[in-house]
């Protein structure tokens, strides 16, 4: 049996729609916001605003890339939360207005699981390779950091999370600091390939369980910067490469020692990462290195399906259709992860 699932995807300032028939992708396309370069990080208001702008052409753009009109559609997939408000209430009002003009059922996602369940999205000329179940997912994003024991689509257990930042939040911090441009994450990752990541050192949190933190990362970054720049105002400018090789390394040795020894507890094997910061190649090739040595299956997924997409909505769509786990009209969008459970 043959699912078509249109996937709506605007959680925070990216708005995405894509197209799925089972777990295949036809289509995906994301319309970027640039508004909130200048100001250094996003703005809720702006970003809603620029959602409102985007979302009709970019659905209507992914249908005709998926050579599918509206009455081909047997759900729509919408993230409800979590992220900022104003921009999670502009797709989940398209997704209920579309789902009553045409009586398309709706399927709610939290976008979080949308980031685990990217890697079992399909292409149209290639089969990926998915985790099997149970496998632990590494989900690092602007907002979030977490290990996830995933034994299902409809079973996922956080062992661990952040009691504070999140990884690609203290980056974005360091980043500003610093004078970065804003997203600050891929910039520290381009500069990182021409630093050396041992020339400075910043402390490592010690926190009990599978937990993570990155303030006091973050402060001892900072207080760096502080002491020399006494003495030498040119300090970043002259250190900016070694800077951010060694912080970033830092952040990848904080989040994979933690995982490493997830997997050790709950002896599993297959490894996947998720979200965000899962694009930075410093991770991505620690992930990949730590896989060969300890014999773990890796799950890295394409760039592509590391940032905000629809896709990811769709497939947890798809498996939540599938279980005929259907939303309601009056369900109104979350902003906080923890009011989603």
């Amino acid at each position: 049996m043959e699912i078509t699932i249109l996937g709506i995807e605007s959680s925070c300032d990216d708005t995405s729609a894509a197209v799925l028939r089972n777990t295949t992708l036809l289509s995906s396309v994301i319309a970027s916001q640039a508004v909130h370069e200048k100001y250094g990080g996003v703005i809720p208001e702006l970003a809603s605003r620029a959602h409102q702008q985007n979302i009709v052409p970019t659905i209507d753009t992914a249908l005709k890339e998926a050579g599918v009109t509206p009455d081909k559609i047997d759900a729509i997939a919408f993230t409800r939360g979590p992220g900022l408000l104003g921009s999670l209430l502009v797709g989940t009002s398209f997704a209920k207005g579309l789902s009553i003009a045409r009586n398309i059922p709706l399927v709610e996602v939290n976008h979080l699981h949308g980031h685990i369940l990217s890697h079992f999205v399909d292409l149209p000329d290639q089969t990926l390779a998915h985790p099997d179940f149970p496998f632990l997912c590494l989900l690092v994003s602007g907002g979030h950091t977490q290990i996830v024991k995933v034994c299902s689509p409809f079973d996922m257990q956080i062992v661990g999370t952040t009691i504070d930042d999140a990884a690609g939040e203290a980056l974005d911090k360091c980043a500003k600091v610093m004078g970065l441009p804003y997203p600050g994450g891929p910039v520290i990752d381009r500069l990182a390939k021409e630093g050396n990541p041992d020339a400075f050192r910043f402390a490592k949190p010690h926190v009990e369980g599978f937990d993570y933190s990155f303030s006091g990362l973050k402060t001892s970054f900072l207080y760096t910067l502080r002491d020399a720049m006494a003495e030498n105002p040119d300090f970043i400018e002259q250190n900016k490469c070694d800077l951010c090789a060694s912080l970033l390394h830092t952040v990848v040795d904080i989040l994979v020692d933690k995982l490493i020894r997830a997997a050790r507890e709950y002896g599993i094997k297959d490894i996947a990462i998720g979200g965000g910061v899962s694009a930075n190649s410093v991770l991505r090739n620690r992930i990949a290195a730590e896989g060969a040595k300890r014999g773990w299956r890796t799950f890295i997924p394409q760039l592509r399906f590391t940032t905000d997409n629809a896709a990811m909505i769709a497939v947890a769509g798809y498996y939540k259709y599938l279980q005929g786990n259907l939303s309601t009209l009056d369900a109104a969008p979350i902003a906080r992860y923890e009011d989603l459970l």
